[in-house]
């Protein structure tokens, strides 16, 4: 089976824009490894490629970096660099970039290239206004914490109440700092609980 597909239309390619978002991910999967980032990545691709998520050309990679995972997980695949959903991401607004960065290596559970792709990928969707499984284009929230418990997984030891993934990740930016904004003595009984734990779905 060919692994090959194109953004581009001709007689011997189907034009992966007609493609269902579930018919990618299988093709995608049709090439992988079967490791579990591939199965995630592949949901975040494919959901890419139809234009879901905020994810913007490049998946926010570089274009080395977006070479690179696309031969590391999907040998074979042929996949334009270009977002359908036309999000550009403006990182000049995102003061905390490089803070979220530091904070998701410090908990890597394999510290390399591999993780420093997935890192740039959870930043970039950071910036978008849904929740994180939705803006990283994961199919579901518990998608979002398997993927996050993989690769970082003192991170899902540490959320074991199942706080919101954005909400956990800029709290545990908060008490680096040593801030603390919420004045709630428990989070059982603040009256904000269904924002920062209530369901995703």
């Amino acid at each position: 089976m060919s692994c090959t597909l194109s953004m581009a239309s001709n007689d011997r390619v189907e034009p992966l824009v007609m493609k269902s978002r579930q018919h990618i991910y299988e093709d995608l999967l049709a090439c992988a490894d079967q490791s579990p980032n591939s199965v995630w990545l592949a949901q975040i691709i494919a959901s890419w490629c139809v234009g879901d998520g905020v994810l913007p050309d490049r998946l926010g990679l570089s274009p080395i970096q977006f070479e690179q995972l696309i031969d590391r997980y999907f040998p074979g695949y042929s996949l334009a660099p270009k977002a359908f959903s036309g999000s550009s991401l403006d990182y000049s607004r995102m003061l905390e970039k490089q803070d979220l960065e530091v904070l998701l290596a410090q908990f890597a559970a394999n510290p390399g290239a591999e993780t420093e792709w997935l890192i740039a990928l959870i930043v970039a969707a950071c910036l978008g206004s849904d929740h994180l499984w939705q803006d990283l284009g994961l199919w579901s929230r518990s998608d979002l914490s398997a993927m996050l418990g993989y690769n970082f997984p003192e991170l899902l030891v540490r959320n074991s109440k199942d706080m919101k993934w954005k909400k956990f990740l800029y709290k545990q930016l908060c008490e680096a700092e040593g801030l603390y904004v919420c004045r709630a003595p428990s989070c059982e009984v603040c009256k904000d609980y269904p924002q920062c734990f209530g369901p995703e779905d």
